[in-house]
Parts: structure tokens; sequence; C-alpha cells
């Protein structure tokens, strides 16, 4: 039985990447009762012949329930790259990183050829302050090589109390192998961060979707406002290096720049996981404000919707084309499985799953704003991910969008180095930048 509600979350890059944040999800394992089915019954004593073997035959002890846990990661990771386990301890840290607030050293992760791998340091963190970049390779963690850890093992080792020190062995591709030590502080996940630039337009950067962003993003636009004297004469919404986080963060976030109107329709095997979420009828902060979103692989749904509605003009790089929600089902004090369960559908039923959504205007990165030594990866270069099945049958009198155009000419994508994001240096900021304020010289010039 479900022991506490299910939480939808919609990460581009799950499974293909973790935070030091980490969001998980769990699953009940009972049947819904009777008798299991002969076949059923036949691979369970398959499976425990192989336990009790391990268990008897190992060169090593190993416990049973080391055994099971780890069974129960491999037979979800087999499904797809963002279905997984977690025990109980890796549950409750996904649960404080959704809440905005974890201990560590603040870095986001993947894994590449078994060696954590830098995606990007979280702003104002022990990590970043020690300057650790994207592309990074974490060799080793107090002297402990990292080649072939796992996820919890890398976060178990990471993480600990404020205060107390780890030392990285960073491999770095433009120089050796060096040592970095860190005191690992509290994490607070400042989602929503803002500035008001020239011709009042105002600039909100979203780092991650957590419970506090709609609340934080409220806060920002208001402030801009007052700043502005009451007269935005332009958003840029920056979605870069956002990855992801929880689905009613970004359909809140999506209804704060929209008048009613479909944000995202998730649609499931058995329908239980059928929705259309609404943003509400006046949602709109700033209404009749012309709108850039800045997107290089993430923030799908909030691009997506904005895009469809006409409500903004996208700028940058084609998204990652994550088109999945996975949902955290919580077990009975045993953790929790993160397990896919739906797609996802644009405003006007476009899949993204594994093409992307193409910006109405692309713009590139200098090769000096790149982080050379990190190539982005798209959904569909990973392994066993979920293919494309089309656009969603709307109902009578709608008519549904075709492919989203993913450009497949395009050269292999550097990320953004995260420290240039939204200054004067920051080219793809620098063209939302003007194209707003084009915007604002076109209106005077009409009315002056």
């Amino acid at each position: 039985m479900i022991t506490s509600p299910r939480l939808r979350y919609a990460a581009p890059r799950a499974g293909a990447a973790f935070l030091m944040m980490i969001t998980l999800n769990g699953c009940d394992s009972a049947g819904a009762g009777g008798a299991a089915p002969t076949a059923s019954g036949g691979d369970l004593s398959l499976f425990q012949d192989v336990l009790r073997q391990v268990e008897k035959s190992y060169v090593e002890p190993v416990s049973d329930s080391d055994l099971v846990k780890d069974a129960l990661k491999g037979m979800l990771t087999r499904l797809d790259p963002h279905s997984d386990y977690m025990d109980q301890e890796q549950y409750e840290q996904m649960t404080a990183v959704t809440r905005g607030q974890f201990g560590g050293i603040g870095v986001e992760l993947t894994l590449e050829s078994r060696v954590p791998e830098v995606i990007a340091p979280i702003d104002g963190t022990p990590a970043a302050d020690a300057g650790i970049e994207p592309g990074d390779r974490i060799s080793k963690i107090d002297a402990q090589s990292t080649t072939g850890m796992d996820v919890e093992e890398i976060v178990k080792r990471l993480r600990g109390a404020p205060g107390t020190r780890v030392t990285l062995t960073v491999s770095r591709n433009d120089r050796p192998p060096f040592e970095v030590t860190l005191s690992r502080a509290i994490i607070h996940v400042v989602s929503v961060k803002s500035d008001l630039k020239g011709d009042n337009i105002g600039y909100v950067r979203i780092a991650a979707f957590t419970e506090s962003t709609a609340r934080e993003l409220a806060t920002a636009i208001g402030r801009l406002k007052d700043r502005a004297r009451g007269r935005l004469n332009g958003l840029i919404l920056d979605l870069r290096n956002d990855p992801g986080g929880l689905l009613d963060a970004a359909v809140e976030v999506a209804g704060d720049f929209t008048d009613g109107g479909v944000v995202v329709t998730t649609r499931g095997r058995t329908g239980q996981d059928d929705h259309v979420y609404r943003a509400p009828a006046t949602g709109d902060l700033v209404r009749g404000t012309p709108i850039v979103v800045l997107i290089n692989s993430a923030s799908e749904i909030v691009a997506g919707a904005l895009q469809d509605h006409h409500r903004a003009t996208v700028m940058g790089t084609r998204s990652f084309g994550k088109g999945s929600v996975q949902t955290i089902i919580p077990l009975d004090g045993q953790g929790a499985l993160r397990l896919t369960t739906a797609l996802y559908y644009t405003p006007s039923g476009r899949s993204i799953q594994g093409q992307g959504i193409a910006p109405d205007i692309v713009v590139g990165l200098p090769k000096n704003q790149q982080v050379a030594n990190a190539v982005v990866t798209y959904e569909s270069d990973l392994y066993r991910a979920l293919k494309n099945t089309g656009p969603l049958a709307l109902g009578s009198g709608t008519h549904a969008a075709g492919p989203l155009r993913a450009d497949t000419t395009e050269a292999a994508q550097h990320p953004i180095k995260p420290l240039i994001i939204g200054t004067s240096n920051d080219a793809q900021f620098a063209a939302a930048l003007d194209y707003l304020q084009k915007a604002v010289r076109r209106e005077v010039g009409i009315h002056g």
C-alpha cells in the first residue's frame, strides 16, 4: 500500500544525471492480492535460488538486504534511463532537496564512463567557490577511486555534516590531476535570481524547480516591477543549465506567464496518470510584457508551454528531449521508486521525447564561452531511451502540431560556462537583451 502522496518529477536529465541535490521516487511492491501466476512463482523461485547461491558461495559475505536492493536497482534501471530504486536514506535526501536545502558540497554530476563528471556547480556553494568547473572528473574522493562507484556511494561520500572536509582528486583536460579540499556546508538552493537590465528589461534565472520556486519567482517579479516603477518593458526568463525538478513547480512557473489554457498534458498506460495541467485564468504576472525564454538542454515544460501559447520567443539551442514523467512512489519505510509512469505533451499536443524543443531563434555559443571538455548529450543518445510515439490526439476542433523542428544537422553542443551566465560576456543573454531592446525602441517609435 502506498504510504504517502506521489510526487511527479520531470527533470530533463534524471537518470542521465543526478544532483547532490538528488530527487527520487518510490512505489509499493505489493500486488493487488490473490495467488501469483505460475510463471511469476517460477521467476521468484529462480530469484531465490540465485540469492541463496550467492549468499552461500560468493567469495565474501554479502547480506541479503544488499542483494535485494541491488536487484531492485538493476530491474528498474533496465527499464529506461530514468527509472530507479532508492533506499530510505536516499529517499530522505531527495525530499530534503525538493524543499530546497541539503548538506554537501553543491555539485550536479553525471556518470561518464563510470566516473563522476561535473555538469555544473551550484551557485554559492563550496564547489563553486573552489572553482570546480563543468566537465571536471572526480577521480578520487578522500583518496578512494570513484571508478565504478555507484551513484549512492558517491553521494554518501560527498555529503556530510557542515564543517567537515572532503578532498577531491580532479581531472581536467587542460592540466594534470589536482586535489582540492572542500568544507561541507548546508546547501540552500536559491532557485530564482533576478536583476533589472537596461531599458527596464527584467532578467530572471531559474536554477531548479523546487517547492519554493513559484513563490521565489513571484517575489522576484514584484521586486523588478518596483525597481522599474511599475513598468517592465521586457523580461528574459533564463532556463539554461536548469537540471529540472518537480512537475508541479514547472506548471506553476508556466502559469505565472499565461492567462489560462493548458500548460502540459500527461498520458500513462492505464489512465491513472492521465492529467491535464492548466494555468489560472488570470495568472500572468507580467501581462502585456514581451518575454524571451533562453534554453539549452533543460526546462522543456515551461519553454514548450510558452512557445505553444505564443507568449514568449524561445532563443538558444535545442533542448534535451526528455518527454517522460517520473512518479515518486514511497514504500513503507523501505525507500521509494522513481518510476516512469507517463509521457507529457505540450499544449498543442507535441511530444518532445527524443526530439527536444527547437528555439524560435537559434543562438549558439562562441567557443570562448563553452566548456570545451564537456559535450551536451541528448535523450536520444541514452541507452533504452523511450521512443517518440507521435503527437497527442486532441479533441474535436483542436489540431495537434507535427514533430518539433529538431535540427539534426547541428554540430555537437558544449555547455555554457556557468560563471558567465547572465553577465555582459554571455552572448546568448546579450542576444535576448538586444532583441527586447529593439522591440522597446520600435514601440517608442510607433507611439512617439
